[in-house]
């Protein structure tokens, strides 16, 4: 108890508990087409390859949008930005209420649905930045359990459509965003550890460097498979295994539980012991428990276990990957976990549209379950390959922070890049 009170003490307790909830709720509404997916497919008759293009579509819109989000935070500051997003995410909730009549406007609202998506480098930067970097491994896992907000999302929507229409979830979900605006407004200040002077090239060099890309790719398979598996799960146990819609929300939220609260747990376990320790660990259980599922279609109750492991591991991978990030950019890391977060999270779109091929072309789920267990196995060699550079540059052996700082990030571009 002591330690976590050195530790808030540390930065500033109220714009990361701010930060909480606007990601919290950012992710709840994201994730809705999945949450409802077995109450729409039914409304418009989708098949299997349907069901995974309008699953993906929120993942890739998402994205794509974190990036400019994270330039916009730059220059506006950072609590403004999440402002005017979720101005942006009320708006949107209208247009699903009142417009959404055809599968074409279904395809345009997970466009629109991608605008919360965007939120998760602002949200992290925002809430860890006034912590010195040897808290903001905790202090971006604090921030990132509002993954939880998905877990909600597949618990509530369920029961909400089955009562009031699915498309009335959409209105409730906008009246819901004002929460987490009143929050941002009364409690979070803009944090001090960004060079609001830098030029855009600077803001951006990480696009420019091999280890931004690694970075991105690993993040495609852990956050990636997180978001992906999360939409896609309540159609797969709604299909493989017959349950009711609103059970295949409460199974599907048993999993996303687990990774959104052990994201808490890979912050801090890499804090101590290293976050390239924490993901070669990740990486593993994630390619086993996968290929596990894959051919374990026939047991309700072992596959929920197995998807349980996995998003544990899925969640603490998310909390390692960024305890490295504002090591390797410890001057950009809210536009460093932008486009980190936007290239990593296009693999997620690649879930649904995967398991729904599989199904249709094959008959069967396995495949897209071994094809991710595969990804996860290959980003684990690359890792494995760059740690020895990273460990010599800008952290100390397994990932953690440098007990005394590199010269400047641009000592760590040069070397690194």
């Amino acid at each position: 108890m002591s330690n976590f009170k050195t530790f808030v003490r540390a930065g500033h307790g109220p714009t990361l508990f701010a930060a909480f909830i606007y990601f919290s709720f950012s992710c709840c509404i994201w994730v809705l087409n999945g949450a409802m997916a077995p109450f729409i497919s039914e409304t418009f008759h989708l098949s299997p390859a349907q069901k995974g293009l309008m699953l993906s579509i929120p993942i890739f819109a998402g994205a794509l949008m974190r990036f400019p989000l994270g330039v916009l935070a730059q220059y506006i500051g950072r609590k403004n930005a999440t402002l005017v997003e979720m101005s942006l995410i009320a708006a949107a909730m209208l247009y699903g209420f009142f417009v959404v009549k055809s599968f074409n406007d279904l395809l345009a609202m997970g466009a629109l649905l991608g605008i919360a998506g965007a939120s998760f480098g602002v949200a992290l930067s925002l809430g860890s930045g006034s912590f010195p970097p040897q808290y903001k491994g905790l202090a971006m896992g604090l921030v990132g359990a509002g993954n939880v907000g998905t877990a909600v999302s597949v618990l509530v929507a369920p029961p909400l459509a089955n009562w009031l229409g699915w498309q009335a979830v959409y209105g409730v979900a906008g009246v819901a965003i004002l929460v987490p605006m009143a929050v941002m407004i009364v409690l979070a200040k803009e944090p001090p550890d960004v060079d609001a002077h830098a030029s855009l090239r600077e803001h951006i060099a990480c696009l420019f460097e091999k280890d931004g890309w690694v970075f991105s790719l690993i993040y495609g398979v852990t956050f990636g498979g997180f978001i992906g598996l999360t939409t896609f799960l309540p159609s797969y146990y709604y299909d493989q295994f017959g349950v009711s819609k609103v059970q295949a929300g409460q199974l599907t939220m048993l999993a996303a539980f687990m990774g959104a609260a052990l994201r808490i747990a890979g912050g801090w376990i890499s804090d101590r012991w290293g976050g390239l320790n924490t993901l070669t660990l990740v990486l593993l259980v994630v390619a086993a428990s996968l290929l596990l599922v894959g051919f374990a279609t026939g047991s309700l109750a072992l596959t929920t276990l197995l998807l349980m492991l996995c998003f544990a591991a899925l969640g603490a991978g998310n909390g390692a990957l960024f305890q490295l990030v504002p090591l390797r950019w410890p001057m950009t890391t809210a536009v460093a976990g932008s486009m980190i977060g936007e290239i990593g999270a296009l693999g997620g779109g690649l879930v649904p549209n995967a398991m729904g091929l599989s199904k249709q072309h094959t008959g069967t789920f396995a495949w897209g379950f071994v094809l991710f267990a595969v990804l996860a196995l290959l980003m684990l060699g690359v890792m494995r390959m760059m740690q020895i550079r990273w460990t010599r540059t800008w952290a100390e052996k397994g990932g953690r922070a440098r007990s005394t700082p590199l010269a400047s990030p641009g000592t760590v571009a040069r070397v690194a890049g």
